[in-house]
């Protein structure tokens, strides 16, 4: 969950309770936000980025902290093409114009995300050998800030995203038009990460499993790439959807994602993570003890209850190590 709390892409205090406070509440991953590869590569001016060596240190801080509280510190990866450039959603979340201040956005192709947008710089091959160098040099921060998890962000109409949809990527060379052309710069960003990223430590993908709009992306090409992710050191697919097509019906409901994790575990090795309106400890466990999903994550409940890990446990009679400082409040039923 983005905290647009960040200047010039540097991690702050606030970045360090708030994703402190998801380890001392009893989460077992504690992910940061979408992080730029690139300064072109943010939503907004004030996201938070890894694009420089003087990043480190304090996510080295959070990191250590995160450790010390027992659970495992994971960083996504992301650049966000076309959608980058915008005002931060409190200050009206618009495309920031030249002269207050905004860049030009990149994308596969020159199509806008919507007829009110910028239109998009179509990357050349130059463009998108940076591209994959910036995730490569970022991983390699990232270890050195102490991550032992890295997620790629691939979905909601970023820029990895806007090369996997034909609804944006309308090239007709090595990284546009057929399926296989259109996920190659994924496939070379995990390459090039897997050669600075340990084999010990995982590596996810965070896809959109579906546009939900006619001849996009599609819940089969899901399938089809995970398929193929499975022989790629890719230790997990985490499942969202749309982000990339404006103004598209999504049936919103509980659980509205969990069938798309549910139907790549089921028809390839890989292993999927569910997201979308998961709010309730029973609710996470079914999809567990369901095999709808390997791993459940948490996004805005967390916000709304840093502790749901603990109460989670309570309400599913799994008697979990609270912090020392915390004890006194422990409640004794279990």
């Amino acid at each position: 969950m983005c905290m647009y709390s960040s200047v010039d892409g540097f991690a702050t205090d606030w970045h360090l309770v708030h994703l402190g406070s998801r380890a001392v509440g009893g989460a077992g991953l504690v992910m940061s936000e979408a992080t730029a590869v690139s300064p072109e590569g943010r939503i907004t001016p004030d996201d938070l980025g890894i694009w420089k060596d003087e990043h480190i240190p304090m996510l080295k801080r959070i990191t250590t902290f995160i450790l010390e509280h027992g659970a495992v510190p994971g960083i996504q990866l992301a650049h966000a093409g076309r959608k980058a450039s915008h005002q931060s959603p409190w200050k009206g979340a618009a495309a920031i114009p030249a002269a207050e201040g905004g860049w030009q956005t990149v994308a596969p192709s020159g199509v806008p995300f919507s007829d009110t947008e910028p239109q998009p710089a179509a990357l050349t091959k130059e463009a998108i050998s940076k591209v994959i160098s910036d995730f490569q040099e970022a991983a390699t921060r990232a270890l050195e800030a102490g991550y032992q998890v890295i997620e790629i962000h691939a979905a909601h109409g970023y820029l990895l995203h806007e090369f996997m949809s034909p609804l944006s990527n309308i090239k007709t060379e090595n990284y546009g038009g057929a399926f296989e052309n259109r996920i190659r710069l994924l496939l070379e960003i995990i390459e090039s990460i897997r050669q600075v990223w340990p084999q010990e430590y995982p590596l996810l993908v965070r896809i959109s499993a579906t546009d939900w709009a006619g001849g996009g992306w599609t819940d089969d090409d899901s399938v089809a790439l995970a398929a193929i992710l499975q022989h790629k050191e890719v230790d997990l697919i985490d499942c969202s959807t749309g982000g990339n097509v404006a103004h598209v019906k999504i049936p919103v409901e509980p659980g509205y994602q969990v069938r798309f994790a549910e139907s790549i575990r089921k028809n390839t090795d890989m292993k999927t993570g569910a997201v979308g309106l998961i709010t309730t400890a029973q609710q996470a466990e079914e999809i567990i003890a369901t095999g709808k999903a390997d791993l459940v994550l948490l996004a805005r409940e967390m916000l709304r209850d840093p502790y749901f890990p603990l109460h989670a446990a309570r309400e599913l009679g799994a008697d979990v190590p609270w912090p020392l400082q915390y004890e006194r409040a422990k409640p004794s039923s279990y």
